[in-house]
């Protein structure tokens, strides 16, 4: 049985899906990175890891992924 259904994604998405899986895996990185530096009470990592510099960053790149996401689903609806 034929569909009009396309399997094949806007490249962009597939940008933004592997932009967001990678900063997933950052996320659980640096959680994981925590939590050692924690139990071995190491506090340089952990001052660096709770630095608001880099959850600022942190918030850009996500707020960037999102704005990946959108574009791909309006050129997408649009095609």
């Amino acid at each position: 049985m034929k569909t009009n259904l396309q399997d094949d994604y806007n490249l962009l998405f597939k940008f933004a899906v592997k932009g967001l899986k990678y900063f997933v895996l950052a996320l659980v990185g640096f959680a994981i990175a925590y939590v050692i530096s924690t139990v071995l009470n190491v506090v340089p990592i952990a001052q660096i890891l709770l630095s608001p510099i880099l959850w600022q960053w942190m918030m850009r790149i996500a707020v960037f992924i999102f704005c990946l996401f959108a574009i791909a689903i309006i050129l997408d609806s649009w095609r």
